[in-house]
């Protein structure tokens, strides 16, 4: 009892010393609380035959009903390696792009040249996917794309953008990478300014070439926070970028095959469908294994890279 009394001294009195940094904290923990934590007794609609003049408590419970029809006509496979590859894709390609583009940064003498480059290739993070699915409509259209529209004019034959699946997979990598270098890019380059230049300095003057300081000093300091950030993409694996995939594809079910993600899979079922336990349990199906996916991952990094590890 004593020790228990001791603890909440303990804590009482670290809060009221940094009492301004909780302060800061706590919209982030009332956000999580209200928006996270509040709404999980929510997932129970995946369990039931959800009706809305019953309720989410009120409706017929099936079990595991909702989750055996998904498996069953395929959807659930076909959605989970489409979301899969997608933003394994994403995760590595866009990572290794981003760390390619802050070491270039980074190495730019120029101190005007490098703040507009910054700008300009942070500056799609901001564009709206709205915007992007009508570029990419004009630039793709059969009848008077832009692309078509070269072809012809060159006497070659048009391409149908929208009735050739596989094509869109190279499309959407391409939309995603250009949209989120950016971003990625100035955590890496965060990451390279708290660098001491005294190590290049000193690399430097024994000799060292500019690939070899990127290779044996640059690149090694940068491991700890690309594992970092692909622990956290690991969480969100199977939650597709919406915005994105929505506005390129939208209700083209000619794509579906190659394009279709989970996200827009749920986004059908309530809108279309309105079936409502589905989407849930499609989504339940999301986070579960995406949880899952953390814990092996952050496992296996805790035993080849320790000090890495989320926990």
């Amino acid at each position: 009892m004593a020790r228990f009394v001791q603890s909440g001294g303990n804590v009482v009195r670290e809060l009221l010393k940094n009492k301004v940094l909780y302060l800061m904290l706590l919209p982030v923990i009332v956000y999580f609380a209200v928006f996270h934590y509040a709404v999980m007794p929510g997932a129970y609609v995946a369990f039931v035959d959800y009706k809305l003049n019953k309720g989410i408590f009120g409706s017929d419970f099936i079990g595991l009903k909702n989750f055996e029809f998904l498996i069953q006509n395929g959807d659930l496979w076909n959605i989970t390696k489409n979301t899969l590859l997608y933003n394994l894709v994403f995760l590595a390609l866009g990572n290794i792009i981003q760390i390619v583009f802050a070491i270039m940064l980074s190495e730019i003498a120029g101190k005007w040249f490098k703040k507009i480059s910054q700008s300009v290739i942070l500056l799609p993070n901001f564009i709206s996917m709205v915007i992007v699915g009508v570029f990419a409509y004009n630039l793709f259209n059969f009848n008077s794309g832009f692309i078509n529209t070269m072809l012809t004019s060159t006497g070659l034959d048009k391409i149908e953008f929208y009735s050739d699946a596989g094509i869109w997979k190279y499309i959407i990598v391409g939309f995603k990478i250009w949209a989120s270098t950016g971003y990625g890019m100035i955590v890496y380059l965060a990451a390279i300014t708290g660098i001491n230049h005294d190590l290049y300095e000193a690399a430097y003057m024994d000799g060292a070439t500019t690939w070899q300081r990127i290779r044996y000093m640059t690149l090694p300091i940068l491991k700890p926070t690309f594992i970092l950030l692909l622990l956290f993409g690991m969480g969100g694996i199977l939650k597709g970028s919406f915005d994105l995939f929505y506005n390129l594809i939208g209700t083209n079910s000619v794509l579906y095959p190659q394009t279709d993600i989970i996200d827009t899979y749920v986004f059908r079922s309530l809108v279309g469908q309105f079936n409502f336990s589905m989407g849930a349990a499609v989504g339940f199906y999301q986070s579960l294994f995406g949880l899952v996916l953390v814990l092996v991952v952050n496992f296996i990094v805790r035993k080849v890279e320790p000090d890495s590890a989320l926990f």
